[in-house]
Parts: structure tokens; sequence; C-alpha cells
């Protein structure tokens, strides 16, 4: 396995999971963050432009994972790369956007108590 399509599924999942909050609130017709708002990634762009934006990270990903090596659902290593970039892009998410949409950090749910 070539590290170099490893660091390819990993950055291939952070674009798909990047795909999903984008493309689903265009679908619904709601603005989100992105990084063509003012400011970016905290002022909220159109839906219209979060639905390009989302189809715009899913074709990279797909670009990412399957066009590049030979990625193998049944190679463990292969799956980890991919899934250890859909957890950090989430996890990184859900704090960045949380504070905009209402989610909680850590610090906050404790002060909730």
């Amino acid at each position: 396995m070539n590290w170099i399509h490893s660091l390819s599924y990993f950055f291939g999942g952070v674009f798909l999971a990047n795909a999903i909050p984008h493309f689903v609130s265009g679908m619904m017709g709601r603005p989100f963050q992105s990084p063509f708002a003012k400011p970016s990634g905290k002022g909220l762009s159109s839906s219209t432009v979060n639905v390009l934006w989302g189809f715009f990270n899913l074709a990279v990903g797909y670009l990412l994972v399957y066009r590049v090596g030979n990625f193998d659902l049944r190679s463990a290593t292969d799956i980890v790369a991919l899934g250890l970039g859909v957890f950090g892009i989430g996890l990184i998410s859900a704090r960045g956007f949380g504070r905009f949409n209402g989610g909680n950090s850590p610090g906050d749910a404790r002060g909730a108590r």
C-alpha cells in the first residue's frame, strides 16, 4: 500500500463528509456557513451556493477515493484512512459550527448541569 493512497483516502473522507451538511442544507432551502460567506465560514451562504459547494465536495471526494490507487472496501487500511477523514472533519465541524447552530462544546455541557 502506497502511503499517498492512504492520504488520498483520508482527504477523500474529509470531502465526502463535508458534502453532506452543505448539500442537505441547500436542498432543504436553508442557508448554511460556507467558505464563500462574509465572514468566511461564519456568515451564511444561500441554499444554491450550498448545493453547489456540496456537489463540488462530493466530486472531489469521489476522485480522491475511487480514482487514486485501488480503493478496496475489504481493506482495513483503506477503510481506516477514509474513516479517520470522515471522523476528523465531523469533530471539527461539530465544534466549529456548533456555536452557530445551537450545538454545545464540552465546556457548555458542563455549565448546563
